[in-house]
């Protein structure tokens, strides 16, 4: 039997609600760790960068 679409793949699968739950968990803590992530930065870091795009590159 050749499975049709994905939701059949999936009904076949062994513990199949333990895989997407461990999925979503991981999704959520690595969305929390982003957010953490970016509300903990300096706001001098974000300043910085934010002026980046409007300078000039003397440097190079």
């Amino acid at each position: 039997m050749i499975p049709s679409n994905f939701k059949d793949i999936l009904a076949n699968v062994e513990n199949a609600g333990l895989y997407q739950t461990i999925s979503m968990i991981l999704f959520i803590l690595f969305f929390v760790a982003t957010v953490y992530y970016v509300i903990s930065r300096p706001k001098k870091h974000y300043s910085e960068v934010e002026k980046a795009p409007l300078e000039d590159d003397k440097n190079i």
